[in-house]
């Protein structure tokens, strides 16, 4: 979609069923919201890659291509012919993007995954700390899919760049795994001179709470016994109940908490104070008193009214909001962050837009997402086919 966005032709094929998102809580026949959302811009192609004439097909196709890209165990896209070694030999200048869950070596390189699986092994999950029960909850967001999207797209521009400049293709391979924890970098790091003795502790308490049957909000409760060096009492980076609904303040710096506090009525002590140990029992205490002072303060305003105090000192600060209460939003529409799409079954479909723009090369939405084998006529006579052939192979089952 990223790269429809960009004026791409993008051609998705699909088994004749259709793929997975677009028949999960479908809400007219053979299609998703979420399939709707994500594969605006694209023609459809359904075939079933199992037979050999679906195959020849991509065969015929590829020579025309720039980018193939495939989201496939590593094992399935041979089965098919459709890797890297055989459609490159086609086309030479091929980018081929190859995404697969864990990568293509090590113990698990041979299993499926999905966005809640990889959640759930990158630490995502963890770090959400969202919780029923007890039990680890999958985030909102699929962090691993969307940040994977956005890293293949990233890599097939770098890599059209290199073949504007070389004249060779190439092949990327990109994950699920890698790009879960690429989003989370500072939590994943380990300073060795620092965190080595604190890390070592963590996991045998976590190891010891996992035997004794603890729940996800009891280990988390591990970590925070175990890593001494802990930063709590924020009240600069959060956010806060008003007295109509909720705010969230950022001020990172020693002058943008100065202005909060101000505003607020709170004095910090800890702001700018070099010898302030925020280990010690002490600051422990003064840091949970100096939340529940600034909480107090909170509640006796609304939303509206401390965010016009923010704005005039200076103080970045943001009302909370459901994505429902964005679609008429101002500064969404202001910015051309919305689209207006005509779905060839749902009707007029609003949408995120393009999340960028370019004075050049501007981005624009290239059309709706396809209904099932929407264009596999008008994709296959591209290639050469006649229609007394693209109808013998539908009377076959080679598509629907």
């Amino acid at each position: 979609m990223l790269l429809s966005d960009m004026g791409a032709d993008v051609i998705k094929v699909e088994p004749p069923e259709g793929e997975p998102w677009r028949l999960l809580a479908q809400f007219v026949p053979k299609e998703s919201r979420g399939y709707i959302s994500l594969n605006r811009g694209k023609r459809g192609l359904a075939l079933d890659l199992s037979r050999p004439e679906a195959r020849e097909i991509v065969h015929r196709l590829v020579p025309e291509m720039d980018v193939v890209l495939v989201n496939y165990r590593p094992d399935v896209a041979v089965k098919l012919c459709i890797d890297y070694e055989t459609l490159s030999a086609l086309n030479p200048r091929l980018i081929y993007c190859d995404n697969t869950a864990y990568g293509r070596k090590g113990p698990q390189a041979h299993l499926p995954g999905y966005d809640i699986i990889v959640q759930g092994m990158s630490g995502v999950m963890a770090t959400e700390a969202k919780s029923l029960n007890g039990t680890p909850q999958i985030a909102a967001i699929p962090v691993a899919d969307y940040s994977t999207g956005i890293m293949m797209a990233w890599s097939v521009c770098a890599a059209l760049y290199h073949r504007e400049k070389t004249g060779r293709g190439q092949k990327i391979e990109t994950t699920l795994l890698g790009s879960a924890l690429a989003v989370q970098n500072s939590g994943f790091q380990v300073v060795e001179s620092v965190d080595t003795e604190w890390r070592e502790r963590f996991l045998e308490a976590l190891a010891r709470g996992r035997r004794e049957g603890h729940n996800i909000d009891e280990l988390r409760k591990i970590l925070i016994n175990a890593r001494p060096t802990l930063v709590i009492g924020n009240i600069h980076y959060r956010v806060f109940k008003t007295r109509d609904s909720f705010i969230v303040v950022g001020a990172l710096s020693a002058a943008l908490r100065r202005k909060l506090c101000a505003v607020v009525g709170v004095e910090d002590k800890r702001i700018g104070n070099p010898n302030y140990d925020p280990t010690t029992p002490e600051s422990r205490a003064y840091a949970r008193e100096l939340v529940a002072q600034a909480e107090a303060v909170f509640l006796e305003r609304t939303t509206d009214e401390w965010l016009a105090l923010f704005d005039e000192a200076g103080v970045p600060a943001g009302p909370f909001k459901f994505t429902w209460e964005l679609v008429d939003d101002p500064q969404v529409l202001a910015n051309d962050l919305q689209v207006t799409i005509e779905h060839p079954l749902a009707g007029a479909v609003r949408m995120v837009g393009p999340a960028l723009q370019m004075s050049e090369t501007p981005l624009a939405v290239q059309g709706s997402s396809p209904a099932l084998g929407q264009h596999t006529d008008e994709v296959l006579s591209s290639i050469g086919y006649s229609a007394q052939e693209i109808a013998s192979m539908r009377e076959a089952g080679v598509f629907p």
